[in-house]
């Protein structure tokens, strides 16, 4: 007997297992806890879903359905392998089984036949329902069953349980036939042997690069803006124009329909407005002249995220 592992160290012990976990919704707080207590904890129980389509089954495990609310499992092990976590505490799985069976897993020997259904299983074990039909036909992928065995040695590592702790539904209930397809003895002999090996945590996921601000030259943006439709010659286009037009659009300087790129007359009356502001510097007369000058670029760019270059 046990008491359940907390949400984090349940989620770390299949984490470190190696397997691939997906987290749906709120599942740490979504459980059945209110109709009664959940642990001690006694072992991992195996479930087929009769689904498929491994987003409706997630979303049936995770809700139920009028007949039963959910969650119906702690994890639903899809046919790709990863195990979509969608409940933790007290779940729908097992309902009443066989008082014997529950005593041999507690006693980690091998379980008999079961015969009656007088004890709440709710309340004594893991769940896991697998995306199957159950009709013995619809395939078990390798990635599938390797997972089972992943998740079964995960919790019984972190119990410090054998292989006698996984039970399938059919040996706990009688009428129930889950998982069919493939046999609890030789679940139970491949977790078996994962518990005599080392737990291999799952890779790390490569951190995202890091965001590379862009940068504007202050020569080449004043030679755009001196060049504006206003005067006589032939305006210079420069894609860092776009960049600071961007930044007045953020500062309520500049309609987003004149941000095209060209540093013409809307523009710089609207850089004038950026060098008047405070936030700019409060420049007046011709040094707010709409013309950019290092030290208000600057303080654009660090509102908006670009740096300043020569």
């Amino acid at each position: 007997m046990a008491t359940p592992l907390s949400a984090e160290r349940f989620l770390q012990a299949l984490r470190d297992e190696g397997l691939e976990v997906i987290e749906v919704g709120n599942w740490r707080t979504h459980n059945r806890n209110s109709k009664g207590p959940w642990g001690p904890v006694n072992g991992v129980m195996i479930h087929h879903t009769v689904t498929s389509g491994t987003a409706a089954t997630v979303r049936i495990c995770r809700d139920g359905h009028s007949a039963l609310p959910g969650p119906l499992c702690h994890g639903v092990i899809a046919k790709d392998g990863a195990v979509h976590l969608v409940g933790y505490g007290r779940a729908n799985h097992a309902g009443l089984g066989d008082p014997d069976v529950l005593a041999a897993v507690v006693a980690e020997r091998a379980a008999p036949a079961d015969n009656e259904a007088t004890v709440d299983g709710n309340r004594h074990f893991y769940g896991f329902e697998c995306e199957n039909l159950g009709d013995g036909k619809d395939p078990w992928p390798a990635a599938q069953l390797l997972a089972i065995e992943k998740v079964a040695a995960a919790i019984c590592r972190a119990h410090g349980w054998d292989r006698r702790s996984v039970i399938g539904h059919l040996e706990w209930q009688p009428g129930k036939v889950d998982p069919r397809g493939f046999t609890m003895a030789s679940m139970r002999d491949r977790v078996e042997k994962r518990l005599g090996t080392k737990a291999t945590p799952a890779p790390p996921k490569p951190a995202p690069p890091k965001p590379v601000k862009p940068s504007v030259s202050l020569s080449k943006l004043i030679a755009a803006a001196r060049s504006n439709p206003a005067s006589a010659g032939t305006p210079v286009t420069y894609s860092g124009v776009k960049t600071v037009e961007a930044a007045l659009v953020d500062a309520g300087l500049l309609a987003k329909k004149y941000s095209d790129g060209h540093f013409g007359s809307v523009t710089v009356q609207a850089y004038a407005a950026w060098q008047r502001s405070k936030a700019g510097g409060g420049y007046k007369g011709k040094a707010a002249d709409g013309i950019p000058g290092k030290a208000s670029l600057t303080k654009l760019g660090a509102r908006r995220g670009f740096t300043v270059t020569n």
